[in-house]
């Protein structure tokens, strides 16, 4: 209906435009891969890890025993003591800046890389 009043330069400016929105978004949407696992328990690093090993830490709190699993430079909270299990829940971490909180067991898991990521800057 419409198609024989766009001319040339009008198909130009609709390719260019598709082609800097996909671009835009693959470079900047998706995040940077993590290099370590930030571990606290009662609001104190337990322990700092390489996400290049897989490997299986038991993280104490008040409520228990949280077990946190390391795979593939992936990183989650595979059981924990806490009642609804959200942190349990949440899965797979491995972007940098995405963490995975317990806190009624006090217990978290931070993916951190070469830079600081923030959502939100307050003055």
């Amino acid at each position: 209906m419409f198609l024989p009043y766009i001319k040339v330069g009008d198909w130009l400016i609709i390719t260019l435009s598709t082609g800097l929105v996909i671009y835009l978004t693959l470079t900047l949407w998706t995040g940077e891969l993590a290099d370590k696992a930030v571990i606290r328990s009662g609001g104190k690093v337990f322990r700092e890890v390489p996400l290049s090993h897989d490997q299986t830490i038991a993280v104490p709190g008040p409520l228990g025993i949280s077990i946190i699993a390391i795979e593939h430079r992936r990183a989650r909270i595979a059981s924990d003591p806490s009642p609804r299990q959200y942190c349990v829940r949440q899965g797979w971490l491995q972007q940098a800046g995405e963490i995975a909180i317990c806190l009624p067991n006090q217990v978290s898991v931070e993916l951190v890389g070469s830079h600081k990521r923030y959502d939100s800057l307050n003055y």
